[in-house]
């Protein structure tokens, strides 16, 4: 009986405490295929020279990076978005609508090849140097398009945008993947 007595004198606690709200806890950002994986790798303005594969930096001076469930959102939102796969491979597939610029990673990008990327930039933009461009290649170990955004910059795009996580990251969420669109430039 005395139990019961104890356990009746703590109710009034008990109700006290069950009306006091509980802090909200941060909710994890969802990342696929190692998208925010931090290697440790600083950024750099110049693009990287072979060999491509390997851990990229976190962020890109100049442009955005944007993880998937982000640019899922842009895309939706935003039909002025310009996807750009450049990972040199002809049998993948990668983000509905996108166009693939096979080469437009290289770092090693002379007077000739930067003439012709530009090119092909002003084609697929209309000439509109700030419409946004994401640029995207397999997952964050892959300079390509790291590369690739430092070229738009270069050549004057504003709103250049790099997809670090790449067709692994997309692919991881589930989301549809396509072919690209091919641009022989």
């Amino acid at each position: 009986m005395r139990y019961v007595l104890a356990l009746l004198s703590l109710l009034p606690l008990q109700l006290a405490l069950a009306q006091v709200p509980f802090p909200q806890l941060p909710q994890p950002t969802v990342a696929f295929s190692y998208e925010d994986k931090d290697w440790q790798v600083q950024p750099t303005t110049s693009p990287k020279l072979p060999p491509y594969h390997g851990p990229t930096p976190l962020t890109i001076p100049g442009a955005r990076v944007i993880k998937t469930l982000e640019l899922k959102a842009l895309l939706a939102s935003n039909d002025k978005v310009l996807v750009v796969d450049v990972l040199d491979s002809k049998t993948r597939t990668t983000i509905p609508g996108a166009y693939w610029l096979s080469g437009a990673g290289d770092g090693r990008f002379f007077a000739a090849e930067k003439s012709k990327f530009s090119s092909a930039l002003e084609k697929l933009t209309a000439g509109d140097r700030n419409r946004p461009i994401v640029f995207l290649c397999i997952s964050s170990e892959c300079w390509l398009s790291y590369n690739a955004s430092l070229h738009a910059l270069e050549a004057g795009y504003k709103d250049v945008i790099w997809y670090r996580g790449g067709s692994d990251a997309w692919g991881g969420a589930s989301l549809e993947r396509k072919k690209p669109e091919v641009l022989s430039w």
